[in-house]
C-alpha cells in the first residue's frame, strides 16, 4: 500500500547563517538515518548535485518522515526519486498542464497526492512520507546550476543540516576544469568544530574535496547525541586563463565561451547613489546603510564622478551636479550621510528621475568621459507611498528617460520591499538587483554588492562566431564587464567540414579598443571527458539550456505584449521539458512503477513574492484530509480525537472583545490566546456573530510574543527575531502564518478575507493546531486540554429533530450528552469554499465536553495563562 506523501517546496530566503538551524534535512521521531551523502560534479563551471539519504522508521508506530534540502536560488531541480519499502517513485518534468491533469486523475482516484512549491531566493525542497514501523526509505534529489564568478572566485555552497548523527555522512565535490585550476580552497564556514576536516586533493585540471566526519566528530560535545553539522559547506576556486581572449569549450554538439579578461585598467565611473531615508529605514537599516556608504565612498577615485540623492516624501540632492571623487568631496559626502534622520514616506519615482537627470546633464555638458560607465545605485526598503505609486508607471518612467549607456542597480533591504519590482526595473535598465537581509552583516552585504560593480573594465562587449558555424546562441552582446566576474556565451555547433570553432570578441577598454580571437577543437574535450571518472559529460548541452531558459524567463517578465509572452512561454516549456528543468512554468511528476500512483512537484501561482511567498500544502492521505484541532468563524471548534477516530465540534457563544484561552501550558511556557471581533450589525436586536480577529502566541522563557491580526502581524520584542531558534515563524503573505515553539508545539493561523461590502461578514482568522504537539502535563485551555485525549463513547444513534441530522448520546468525562451529527468547514485546502468535516456537535458552548464553563476560559490579556484549577 502506498504511503501518504507530502511534497511542499517552501521558498526560504537566506536571512543569514543563523537561520540555517531552523531546517533539518531529516525529520521524525524514533528514526534511524543510515546515511546522508552529497555529491557535486563541477565540469567547466556547470554543476550537477545529488543528495541521497537512507532512513528507517525504527519506532513502534507509523509516522511521518521528512526529507528537506535547501538549494541555491538559481539551481533547477532535475529529478527526485524515492524508494519506499521497495516501491520506486521516479520523477519526470512535464508541461504544467499535462502534469496537473495526470495529478488530478490520481487525486480523483483517492490516491496520495502532494505539491512541491517553487519560489524565489533560497528554496527548501521538503518531502514528507507517512510509513509504518520498520519501513526503509531512500531519498534522492538532483539539481543543476551554473557557477557564477564573483570577485575573482566561483563559490559552490552546500547547505548541510542532517538534524541528527549519521553513521555514513559524506560530502564529495569533484571539479574538472579542462584549462586548469588556478586555486581551490575550503573556507571553514561550518565553524571551528570542523576546522581542518575537509580534505583537498588537486592536480592541474582536477580537484576533489571530501568532508567525512565520523560519528564522534559530528557530536556537538563528547557525550552529546545531537549533531554539530548545521550550516553551509563552501568550496571556492578559480581557473587558469591562458589569455584575455577567453576559453572556448566544445562538447556534445554544443559550445560554451567564457570571457574574463584581467590586467586591464578600470574605466572611470559616474555614479549617483539614491538612498531611501523614509521612516521605515529608521534604526538598524539606516545605521548599516550609513556604515556601508562610508566604505563605498572611500573607494572612489579622482577619475570617478558622483553625487547622492536621498528621499522620503521629499527628494534632496547632496550636490545638484556630479562632483569628482576627491578627498574633500568624499569627506563632505560622508558627513552628509552621517547626519541623515529617516522619516516620512517613500517617493521612489521622483528620486530616480532626479538621478537620471543628473547623469543626462553631466553627459550633455561634456563632463562624462565617453568610455566611462554611468550608473545609479538605488537602496530602498519599501514600496512607494508618495507621488507616483503605481510600480508599472515608475518602471515606464525610468525606462523612458534612461539612456542606453546608463545602468541601474537596485538593493532591496528586508522583506517589505517589492523585490520583483526592483529586479524588473534593474534588468530593464542593464543592471541587476540584490536583496539585502536585515541581519548583523547587512552593511557587509551592501559593500560586497558594490565591490562587484565598482571596477568596470570593459564596455560594449560582443562575442561572435563565423557564419553558419553555430546556432541558437545565447546573449552575446554585453554592455559592461566588471573585474572579477565572467561573461558566458553558449550555443549549438552546426555540422561542418572544419575541426575547429573560432570566436571573435570585441570591446572598448580604457584608452584602447580590443579585438580578440580564440579557437577550440571539436573533438578534443569530449575525448578528455571520456577519461574522467567524475566529470559531468553532458555539461555543455545542459549549460546552454540553463542559460537560455534563464534568459527567456527574464525576457518573459519584461514582455511588452501578451502575444510575445505566450511565444516566450512556449520556448521555455519546450526547453525545460527536453532538459528536465523544474521551472516556474513546468512541474515534476513523480510516479510509482507502472504509474499507479502519482505526485506533482508544482510551482506557486505567484512566484514573485518576496520573503515567504508560496503555499503550505497539507498531507492528503487516501482516507481524506488529516484532521487537527482547529477554530474557524463563529468561532467553531473542531477537535480531532485520533484514538477514537472521530471529530467533535462545538461553538463558543461569547462577546466581541473577549479573549479566550486556547492553549495554556505553564510547563512548556507557551500560551495561545484569541481575541474576538464582532460581525457588522444589520438590525439592532439581531445577534452579533463573533470571529477571531487576533491570535497571540506567547513564549514566556524568551519573552517572545507573536501576534497575528486580520490587518497584519507583530513580533515582540523585534530584536529577538533573528536570534531565537526556539521560536520559528513561517509567513505566507496575505495567507497564513506558522509558529513553532521549541520544535514541540506548532500553531497555524489562516487569514480569511471577505468581500469588503458584505453586509455582515468581516475578515477573520482561523486557527489550526496539530494533534502531535508535545505539551507538558500542565497543558490546558479550550484546545490544550485535549492533548490528553479523553475516553469517548457514542451510542444510541437515532433520528433527530432535523431529518438530515442524526442524534446520539455521547459519554465523556463522566457526562452523558445529546450530540448531533453535522459538519463544519475546514479551510486549509480551499480558503474560499472550505471542505466539509463531519463531526459530532456538542451544544451549549461545549458544556460537558470541555472542563467547566466556557466563561472560565476568558482571560484578561493576550499573554495571560489560564488560572488553575478551573
Amino acid at each position: 500500500h502506498l504511503p501518504n506523501i507530502e511534497l511542499p517546496f517552501y521558498p526560504q530566503n537566506r536571512l543569514n547563517s543563523l537561520w540555517h538551524g531552523l531546517y533539518k534535512a531529516i525529520r521524525g521521531d524514533d528514526i534511524t538515518v543510515k546515511s546522508y551523502k552529497v555529491e557535486s560534479r563541477i565540469t567547466s563551471r556547470f554543476c550537477h548535485t545529488t543528495v541521497k539519504s537512507s532512513v528507517v522508521n525504527s519506532g513502534p508506530n507509523a509516522q511521518s518522515i521528512g526529507f528537506n534540502v535547501q538549494i541555491p536560488k538559481r539551481a533547477f531541480i532535475t529529478n527526485f526519486t524515492m524508494n519506499v519499502n521497495g516501491i520506486m517513485f521516479v520523477g519526470s518534468v512535464k508541461e504544467k498542464t499535462v502534469a496537473r491533469n495526470l495529478y488530478a486523475q490520481a487525486r480523483a482516484r483517492g490516491k496520495a497526492a502532494g505539491l512541491v512549491r517553487y519560489g524565489t531566493d533560497m528554496e527548501t525542497f521538503k518531502t514528507e512520507v507517512h510509513v509504518p514501523p520498520g519501513s526503509k526509505i531512500e531519498f534522492e534529489l538532483h539539481y543543476q546550476e551554473m557557477m557564477q564568478r564573483k570577485l575573482g572566485f566561483y563559490e559552490h555552497s552546500l547547505y548541510l543540516q542532517p538534524g541528527r548523527l549519521v553513521p555514513q555522512f559524506q560530502v564529495d565535490v569533484y571539479i574538472y576544469e579542462p584549462n586548469g585550476i588556478a586555486s581551490v580552497e575550503t573556507p571553514n564556514t561550518l565553524g571551528e568544530h570542523f576546522s581542518g576536516m575537509a580534505k583537498l586533493t588537486s592536480s592541474k585540471d582536477k580537484a576533489h574535496v571530501v568532508f567525512k566526519p565520523s560519528l564522534q566528530q559530528q557530536r556537538k560535545c563528547e557525550n552529546c547525541t545531537t549533531s554539530a553539522i548545521d550550516g553551509i559547506f563552501t568550496v571556492k576556486y578559480d581557473v587558469l586563463r591562458d589569455s584575455n581572449a577567453g576559453e572556448l569549450h566544445v562538447s556534445d554538439g554544443h559550445f560554451v565561451h567564457f570571457f574574463a579578461p584581467a590586467n586591464l585598467s578600470p574605466l572611470p565611473k559616474n555614479i549617483v547613489f539614491v538612498i531611501d531615508v523614509s521612516g521605515s529605514m529608521w534604526g538598524v537599516k539606516m545605521k548599516q546603510t550609513v556604515e556601508a556608504m562610508q566604505t563605498i565612498l572611500d573607494d572612489l577615485t579622482l577619475d570617478d564622478y558622483f553625487s547622492i540623492v536621498d528621499f522620503n516624501h521629499n527628494v534632496r540632492c547632496w550636490s545638484e551636479e556630479l562632483v569628482p571623487g576627491s578627498t574633500i568631496q568624499v569627506a563632505e559626502a560622508k558627513k552628509y550621510i552621517q547626519n541623515i534622520k529617516p522619516n516620512g514616506g517613500t517617493n521612489i519615482n521622483e528620486a530616480l528621475m532626479r538621478a537620471v537627470q543628473m547623469l543626462v546633464k553631466a553627459s550633455n555638458q561634456g563632463m562624462i568621459d565617453p568610455r566611462s560607465v554611468s550608473m545609479i545605485m538605488l537602496v530602498s526598503d519599501g514600496d512607494p507611498t508618495v507621488g507616483e505609486i503605481k510600480l508599472s508607471a515608475i518602471q515606464k518612467n525610468v525606462k523612458k528617460v534612461m539612456r542606453e549607456e546608463f545602468s541601474l542597480f537596485s538593493l532591496g533591504i528586508g522583506f517589505d520591499v517589492d523585490y520583483d519590482f526592483l529586479e524588473r526595473i534593474a534588468m530593464e535598465n542593464r543592471g541587476v538587483a540584490q536583496r539585502i537581509y536585515t541581519s548583523h552583516d547587512a552593511s557587509d552585504q551592501i559593500r560586497r554588492f558594490y565591490s562587484q560593480v565598482s571596477s568596470p573594465l570593459l564596455r560594449k562587449i560582443t562575442v561572435q562566431f563565423p557564419e553558419d558555424s553555430v546556432s541558437d546562441v545565447t546573449q552575446n552582446h554585453f554592455d559592461k564587464y566588471f573585474s572579477g566576474s565572467e561573461l558566458v556565451v553558449a550555443g549549438k555547433v552546426l555540422p561542418s567540414e572544419s575541426t575547429t570553432l573560432n570566436s571573435f570578441t570585441t570591446a572598448f577598454a580604457d584608452r584602447l579598443d580590443l579585438s580578440l580571437q580564440t579557437e577550440a577543437d571539436y573533438l578534443e574535450l569530449d575525448a578528455a571527458l571520456a577519461q574522467q571518472q567524475h566529470a559531468f559529460t553532458g555539461f555543455a548541452r545542459q549549460m546552454w539550456a540553463y542559460i537560455t531558459v534563464n534568459q527567456l524567463l527574464a525576457e518573459r517578465s519584461l514582455a511588452p505584449t501578451a502575444g510575445k509572452k505566450r511565444k516566450i512561454t512556449q520556448r521555455i516549456l519546450t526547453l525545460a521539458v527536453e532538459h528536465q528543468f523544474v521551472t516556474p512554468l513546468t512541474a515534476l511528476l513523480v510516479e510509482s512503477e507502472e504509474a499507479k500512483e502519482r505526485l506533482l512537484a508544482d510551482s506557486p501561482r505567484d512566484p514573485k513574492q518576496g520573503c515567504c511567498a508560496g503555499d503550505l500544502v497539507w498531507l492528503v492521505p487516501d482516507k481524506g484530509l488529516q484532521s487537527t484541532p482547529r477554530v474557524e468563524n463563529d468561532p467553531h471548534f473542531i477537535i480531532h480525537l485520533p484514538k477514537n477516530n472521530m471529530d467533535v465540534c462545538f461553538n463558543i457563544d461569547s462577546e466581541p472583545g473577549h479573549i479566550l484561552n486556547l492553549v495554556s501550558d505553564p510547563g512548556a511556557g507557551v500560551v495561545v490566546n484569541g481575541q474576538l471581533v464582532g460581525s457588522k450589525r444589520v438590525e439592532e436586536k439581531e445577534k452579533v456573530n463573533t470571529y477571531f480577529g487576533t491570535i497571540s502566541v506567547f513564549y514566556q522563557p524568551d519573552g517572545i510574543r507573536y501576534i497575528s491580526k486580520v490587518h497584519g502581524f507583530l513580533f515582540e520584542p523585534h530584536a529577538m527575531i533573528p536570534v531565537c531558534f526556539r521560536v520559528k515563524v513561517s509567513i505566507v503573505k496575505d495567507s497564513k502564518v506558522m509558529v513553532t515553539v521549541d520544535d514541540k508545539i506548532t500553531v497555524m493561523v489562516l487569514l480569511h478575507r471577505v468581500w469588503k461590502k458584505h453586509p455582515t461578514h468581516v475578515d477573520f482568522l482561523g486557527l489550526y493546531i496539530p494533534n502531535n504537539n508535545q505539551y507538558s502535563s500542565q497543558a490546558h485551555g479550550l484546545i490544550g486540554q485535549f492533548g490528553q485525549e479523553p475516553e469517548v463513547r457514542v451510542f444510541n444513534l437515532h433520528q433527530g429533530a432535523d431529518p438530515l441530522k442524526k442524534e446520539a448520546t455521547m459519554e465523556v468525562k463522566g457526562n452523558k450528552l445529546v450530540v448531533t451529527r453535522g459538519w463544519q468547514k475546514d479551510y486549509r485546502r480551499d480558503k474560499k469554499r472550505g471542505s466539509d468535516v463531519f463531526c459530532w456537535f456538542i451544544h451549549n458552548s461545549g458544556k460537558g465536553f470541555i472542563d467547566g464553563h466556557y466563561a472560565n476560559y476568558i482571560v484578561p490579556r493576550l499573554d495571560s495563562f489560564l488560572p488553575l484549577p478551573l
